[in-house]
């Protein structure tokens, strides 16, 4: 491990011979150990390893591959030296283009299993244009020596690990790291956002008596996607994946394809990222928002439009009460998903069309079994890469009112 580090050795009650059938949602592969089901991490579908059991739970197991008799094709040596041991990627060891094809797999798998879809209808995962350095948005753990890291995987006790450079940060990110290594001295964490297509930092806290050459402690700073800018908060959500978040808005965009008569309602709609788009699109967008950061963002960042309306508060309260049947509604939950009463808001305003941002393939397919039982149909789902290297996923469904529907 670098820099001298160590950290306690994985718990291993036993290990045995697996051979690996299929990747579950949360990143591991799956065998069997005499017919029980075994979450075995760092494995690939297809390959014969031996596996050390961790944890014994009521009706699984769950263990990493500590040797590798028959390898996957799709098998690579991960690149970054703290794979294994910090929790942050968990895929570094399958080859990228075979992690789209098993994200299209897990999202299939969990709206049959969960939403019970005999033949869901998801498309290709559209993948990231960097595999690596994607990220700009990076919370880093601090011991008490001002090092800075993140902390380790479960089995290795959730220890501080000290972290020189991340493979999946932006470069930028790993510079403020490499400044800052060992001189963190500041309170349990440091977040570092990087606009990429503006080139501007937001570092907090403050770290001005530290480095004065690091901008910091900005109350906000501003990303553009597509053209348009965008001013975030520090506590305003952000995609973390900027090239993939301008896909994922054009991909809205044709799903939603405006006739520019459309009243658009944009529920979790954060810092207006869908709402800027649609406005020169549609006739109205009413956008919903607990946030108050990011409403406040928003309203600076849908200044230039007069047809937007922005409610804060949370959508499971005001959206089954609208005055109005919108044309479209845009889901994009957190990853718990809708409250249940945001969906029945839906299903009491009956809009033609549906588009569902998710970043968690379970919650989607639990959500979207309520709404076709509601009434629609589902049309397609299209995976995104957002989080190249991880189990994470996010998708676009769409769905329209089914003919004949009250």
């Amino acid at each position: 491990m670098p820099m001298g580090e160590t950290l306690p050795t994985p718990r291993t009650l036993r290990t045995v011979p697996l051979h690996l059938e299929d990747m579950a949602y949360q990143g591991a592969a799956i065998g069997r150990e005499d017919g029980r089901i075994v979450f075995a991490e760092y494995g690939i579908p297809g390959e014969d390893v031996l596996v050390a059991i961790e944890k014994d739970r009521k009706d699984h197991s769950l263990g990493r591959v500590i040797e590798v008799r028959t390898a996957s094709p799709e098998r690579v040596d991960p690149p970054c030296p703290y794979f294994g041991i910090c929790g942050g990627c968990q895929w570094q060891h399958i080859r990228y283009e075979y992690q789209l094809v098993l994200k299209q797999a897990v999202v299939r798998q969990q709206l049959r299993r969960i939403g019970k879809f005999d033949d869901p209808p998801v498309l290709p995962t559209v993948p990231s244009p960097q595999p690596y350095g994607y990220r700009n948005h990076a919370r880093f753990s601090v011991d008490g020596k001002g090092n800075l890291g993140y902390i380790s995987r479960p089995g290795h006790g959730y220890r501080f690990l000290r972290i020189d450079r991340c493979l999946i940060m932006h470069p930028a990110i790993n510079e403020v790291l490499r400044r800052l290594q060992e001189r963190a001295h500041v309170k349990h964490q440091l977040m570092v956002r990087y606009g990429v297509n503006t080139g501007e930092l937001l570092v907090h806290p403050d770290v001005s008596a530290i480095d004065p050459t690091i901008p910091s402690g900005q109350p906000a700073y501003h990303e553009s996607l597509l053209g348009h800018r965008f001013r975030i908060s520090a506590s305003s959500f952000f995609q973390t994946n900027t090239a993939v978040a301008e896909r994922l808005i054009q991909l809205v965009l044709e799903r939603i394809a405006p006739t520019g008569n459309e009243v658009v309602v944009d529920a979790y709609a954060g810092v207006g990222t869908f709402a800027a788009f649609l406005a020169p699109r549609v006739a109205r967008v009413i956008g919903i928002e607990e946030s108050p950061s990011a409403v406040s963002d928003a309203q600076v960042n849908l200044d230039p439009f007069d047809n937007v309306e922005y409610v804060q508060a949370k959508v499971e309260h005001v959206l089954g009460k609208l005055a109005v049947r919108p044309d479209v509604v845009i889901l994009d939950p957190p990853r718990v998903g809708c409250a249940p009463e945001a969906l029945t808001g839906v299903l009491m305003l009956r809009p033609p069309r549906l588009i569902y941002v998710s970043c968690d393939p379970a919650t989607l397919a639990r959500d979207l079994r309520k709404l076709v039982d509601g009434g629609y149909r589902l049309l397609d789902v299209t995976p995104l890469d957002m989080f190249p290297q991880t189990y994470h996923i996010e998708s676009v469904a769409t769905l329209e009112l089914a003919e004949g529907t009250p």
